[in-house]
C-alpha cells in the first residue's frame, strides 16, 4: 500500500497512523503549541498561524476527514476552522466520494457516510459480487447484505420502468393521432 503523501489513500477503519506525519505534531525539531489549534474567535493571529501550517501538512485531507466522521467540531483540523466545518458536519452523511466506494470495493476498511455505503452496495451489485463478499466489505451481516441487495434490484427495476413509461411514444409521419381524429358520433 503506497502512504506517500501525495497518493489518494484513505484511513482505514481505526487507523491513526497519518498522525506520525502530520505538520502539528511537536518534535525536538518542530516545537508546536498544541493550543494554536484551539484559538478563540477572536484570535485571528492565532488562527492564521495554525492554518499556515495545516496548509503544508501532507494529511490535511485525512485529518479533515477524520474530524468530520468522528463529529470532532472543537478547534482547527484539516486546516479548517470550527465555523468553517460546520456546513461539511451538516452534510457529511449524504458525501459520495467515488475514490473511496472504489477502496472498499478494493478491499480496504474505509470509514463510509451511508450514501457511499449505498454506493457499494450498487456497484457490488452491478459487478454480480456475492452477497457473502458484500457482507465482508460493508462489515455487516450476510442477511444483511441480501437486504442491501434486494433495495438495490428494486431501485434498478423501478428504474427502468420509470424510462420506458417517460419514453415519448412514436407515430409514423403524415399519421393522424387520435387527439387528431376528433370524438366519434
Amino acid at each position: 500500500m503506497d502512504t506517500s503523501p501525495t497518493s489518494p489513500a484513505h484511513r482505514t477503519l481505526g487507523d491513526h497512523t497519518w498522525q506520525t506525519r502530520a505538520a502539528c505534531l511537536p518534535t525536538e525539531a518542530n516545537p508546536v503549541d498544541p493550543e494554536i489549534f484551539f484559538p478563540e474567535p477572536e484570535e485571528t493571529d492565532r488562527i492564521a498561524t495554525a492554518k499556515a501550517l495545516c496548509a503544508q501538512c501532507p494529511v490535511r485531507r485525512t485529518c479533515l476527514d477524520a474530524a468530520l466522521e468522528n463529529g470532532d467540531r472543537h478547534g482547527i483540523r484539516g486546516g479548517l476552522t470550527e465555523e468553517e466545518r460546520d456546513p461539511l458536519h451538516r452534510k457529511i452523511r449524504a458525501r459520495l466520494d467515488y475514490a473511496r466506494v472504489n477502496a472498499v470495493l478494493a478491499g480496504r476498511d474505509i470509514h463510509l457516510t451511508d450514501a457511499e455505503r449505498q454506493a457499494v452496495a450498487r456497484a457490488a451489485y452491478q459487478a454480480g459480487t456475492p452477497a457473502t463478499r458484500l457482507a465482508w466489505l460493508l462489515k455487516v451481516t450476510e442477511e444483511h447484505a441480501e437486504k442491501l441487495y434486494r433495495r438495490v434490484r428494486r431501485q434498478v427495476r423501478n428504474r427502468s420502468l420509470s424510462t420506458t413509461e417517460q419514453r415519448p411514444t412514436r407515430r409514423k409521419p403524415g399519421r393522424p393521432s387520435r387527439s387528431d381524429l376528433g370524438q366519434a358520433a
